[in-house]
This record gives structure tokens, sequence and C-alpha cells, in this order.
């Protein structure tokens, strides 16, 4: 049985710090290969997370540059 991801960060910055972490602890060659699939996957969800958020501020800059606000 897979092991439950941790739920989702609640701020871009949060995302993005734990995504370095993660990075630098795949970087440094230590992990076991199942913790590697796990950082990978947990990588993934964060990297989401993050595009998410920032396609969801040039939406909202666009808007203001549009004047529609």
């Amino acid at each position: 049985m897979p092991a439950k991801s941790p739920a989702p960060p609640k701020r871009y910055e949060d995302a993005l710090a734990e995504l370095e972490r993660l990075v630098q602890a795949m970087d440094s060659g230590q992990m076991p290969l199942e913790s590697l699939i796990e950082s990978y996957r947990r990588g993934a969800e964060l990297l989401q997370f993050c595009r998410s958020s920032l396609q969801a501020v040039e939406d909202q800059v666009k808007i203001l540059e549009d004047g529609e606000l």
C-alpha cells in the first residue's frame, strides 16, 4: 500500500521551499531507491502546484493590464 502524500502546500513559497529541499536530497545520491521514487512523485505534485499558482497570478496580471478590473 503506497504511503499517503503530504497535504498540498498552502502557499507558493512553501511549495518552492519543499521542492528545493527534495531536489537537494535527491541530488545527494544518499537516498534509497524507494525514497527517490516517493520524492519524485512529491516533487511532481509540488511542481504542478507551483505552475498552477503562477498561472493564476499571470491571469490576474493580464486582467489588470487590460483594465478589466
